[in-house]
C-alpha cells in the first residue's frame, strides 16, 4: 500500500487522516466526483457521518488542497461534476462513456506532453493538453 502520509509531507501538507482517506479512496477507484469519495468515505467509516469530523465543506477543502499541492488531479468532462484520481504525471487522457458516464484511462498516443500542438499559440508555451474521448463503452454497447 502507497504511503499517503509521506507523499503528504513531501509537498509540505500535514498528513491528516481525512487526506489520507480522500488519497486512499481514489487510490481505490479513480474518477470519483465528490459526493462518490464522500459516500465511500462513509461506507468506510471514514467520512462524513456524525463523529466523523469531516464536513461536506471539508472534503471540498481537502480536494482542493490535494490537486493545489500535485497530490490529485482535477477531470471535469462536459456536463459532468469534477471527478477526482491521484495525480501520477503519466501524460494520460480519458475515454468517457455517453451512456452510463464510465470513465478509463487512455495513453497519450505521442508519449510526451502536450500530446497535441495548437496551430497556432501566440505568446504562450504549451505544456499540457487535455484530451477526452466520449463514445460508448462496450457494456452498454451490449446491452442496447
Amino acid at each position: 500500500m502507497e504511503d499517503f502520509g509521506a507523499r503528504l509531507r513531501e509537498r509540505g501538507l500535514r498528513n491528516t487522516p481525512h487526506r489520507r482517506a480522500v488519497l486512499e479512496a481514489t487510490g481505490r477507484r479513480p474518477h470519483l466526483t465528490a459526493a462518490e469519495i464522500a459516500a465511500s468515505l462513509d461506507d468506510r467509516g471514514e467520512g462524513m457521518r456524525a463523529g466523523a469530523g469531516l464536513s461536506r465543506q471539508g472534503l471540498y477543502n481537502v480536494l482542493e488542497d490535494l490537486v493545489t499541492a500535485g497530490l490529485l488531479r482535477s477531470v471535469e468532462p462536459a456536463g459532468s461534476p469534477a471527478r477526482f484520481e491521484l495525480e501520477t504525471h503519466d501524460n494520460h487522457h480519458h475515454l468517457v462513456c455517453r451512456v452510463c458516464g464510465r470513465m478509463q484511462d487512455v495513453p497519450c498516443a505521442v508519449g510526451a506532453a502536450p500530446c497535441l500542438d495548437p496551430l497556432e499559440a501566440p505568446g504562450f508555451r504549451v505544456e499540457e493538453a487535455e484530451v477526452t474521448w466520449w463514445g460508448v463503452c462496450a457494456e452498454c454497447a451490449a446491452a442496447s
